[in-house]
């Protein structure tokens, strides 16, 4: 980008036409310092991209929009609470384009759904989940009473020493792994050099086989499915062409084939009648006994 192009991609460029007289640059060009952000801002809407805080269902067609998803949303006010400002963010969903309004409650320090959407209920087991179980307000205010906590103290020592072995235990596994960190980047190094080395074997030995991939390392599960497929042999091979001529073959001898095992009936049928006719002219007298029998 010349020099030029980027003065004036930063709105620093100064035409000649231009004098100290006629303001800024902004109003020397008859826009808005913000663009096309601030087209309705003689609406009070002002464009900004609002940031989902929590996974929602769309309502126009119930697909979830997780937690973190951007919009080109409409920012306006829209109350107060006492001097608090209460701002209302309008966007479209990608999904289907439908609307949805999403408003800021200050006495509750959170957002709330207007329209357009409903929000995701999740709900998790604290044991499952691993977590604490946080007291409400009522126990955080019985807390601040003596006599209250010397009545669950008890059951709270109780609940510490038996997580406390577990605790230890974790300790002790999680020094031990990374106590040494020396000998951690040693096994990482050495781990990484034999994964290199073995990739290296293994495309060297698909190169020699003439592949362009490079393949597994053998597993005892191929090598069991290998021994179960059996080739034919050209014996076999041959026998069920033979069979398959035979098969496709005619037994009339007029029928023209072109198979070896037909041609050689059609043959011996041609012979057979050969034979007889001449026979029937020996009977008759029509030839000599030596013409036929030299035959």
């Amino acid at each position: 980008m010349s020099s030029l192009a980027a003065a004036r991609a930063d709105n620093f460029y100064y035409p000649p036409e231009w004098t100290p007289k006629q303001g800024s640059l902004n109003k020397f060009h008859g826009q808005h310092a913000l663009r096309e952000r601030a087209r309705k801002l003689d609406q009070g809407i002002l464009i900004i991209r609002f940031e989902m805080p929590f996974n929602i269902w769309c309502g126009g067609c119930e697909s979830m929009i997780a937690k973190g998803v951007r919009f080109n949303a409409e920012k306006k006010q829209v109350g107060n609470y006492y001097s608090t400002k209460i701002w209302s963010f309008t966007m479209k969903s990608a999904c289907c384009k439908h609307e949805i309004v999403i408003q800021t409650d200050p006495k509750n320090c959170e957002y709330v759904i207007i329209s357009g959407a409903q929000k995701k209920t999740e709900e998790y087991d604290v044991e499952d989940a691993e977590t604490l179980l946080l007291p409400v307000d009522e126990e955080r205010s019985k807390l601040a009473d003596p006599f209250y906590r010397l009545e669950h103290q008890e059951e709270d020592l109780k609940k510490k020493k038996e997580a406390e072995p577990v605790l230890v235990r974790l300790q002790r596994v999680s020094d031990a792994r990374h106590s040494d960190d020396y000998a951690l980047n040693k096994a990482l190094r050495a781990k990484l050099r034999s994964q290199k080395k073995r990739v290296a074997e293994e495309e060297a030995a698909s190169k020699k086989m003439g592949l362009g991939i490079r393949l597994l390392p053998p597993s005892q599960e191929d090598a069991v499915a290998a021994g179960r497929v059996k080739f034919a042999q050209k014996f076999d091979r041959n026998r069920r062409e033979k069979r398959a001529s035979i098969n496709s073959a005619s037994i009339f001898s007029g029928s023209s084939t072109s198979s070896p095992y037909a041609k050689r009936l059609d043959l011996e049928s041609k012979r057979r009648k050969i034979n007889a006719t001449a026979a029937s002219r020996l009977l008759v007298g029509g030839v000599k006994r030596s013409s036929w029998t030299n035959k």
